[in-house]
């Protein structure tokens, strides 16, 4: 989780939303990336979404199963989907996200019925730490 969190203080330093991820596979990292939808003009890039892409290119596959993604904030219903695609195993997060977490806050997206696939979620995972780095940024935007 601390390597997610240097992932989201690269996003801040960017100017975008501090949210950082990490994929790990077999004890190495495959793949990390922070959230850029701003300067990259593309909805998509969440963090995880980026880590996801970064680990599927780096091991040739889209298929990441048995992947662990370690994300600083809970995941939205669109990184949920895209977990579920790749096969991640689990997805670790930080802080939770009360209006669109998706994993257990506003919905447990990755128990739908009819999914060919289950993620294990583990959450509040250095919590404090990733609460703090999303209520500061926020803060310095919101006098």
């Amino acid at each position: 989780m601390r390597l997610a969190l240097a992932q989201a203080a690269e996003g801040q330093a960017a100017g975008e939303v501090p949210v950082g991820a990490v994929v790990v596979l077999d004890d190495q990292v495959a793949g990390a990336g922070f959230n850029h939808p701003i300067t990259s003009h593309d909805p998509t890039a969440h963090a995880e979404i980026v880590a996801l892409r970064a680990a599927a290119r780096r091991l040739g596959n889209y298929r990441l199963t048995g992947a662990t993604l370690y994300v600083t904030v809970e995941p939205c219903l669109m990184c949920v989907g895209a977990m579920v695609h790749a096969r991640v195993g689990r997805v670790v997060y930080g802080a939770a996200e009360p209006k669109a977490g998706a994993v257990a806050s506003m919905t447990r997206a990755h128990e739908l019925q009819g999914l060919n696939h289950r993620l294990e979620v583990v959450g509040g995972v250095l919590e404090n730490d990733c609460r703090e780095v999303m209520q500061a940024f926020f803060r310095s935007r919101r006098p």
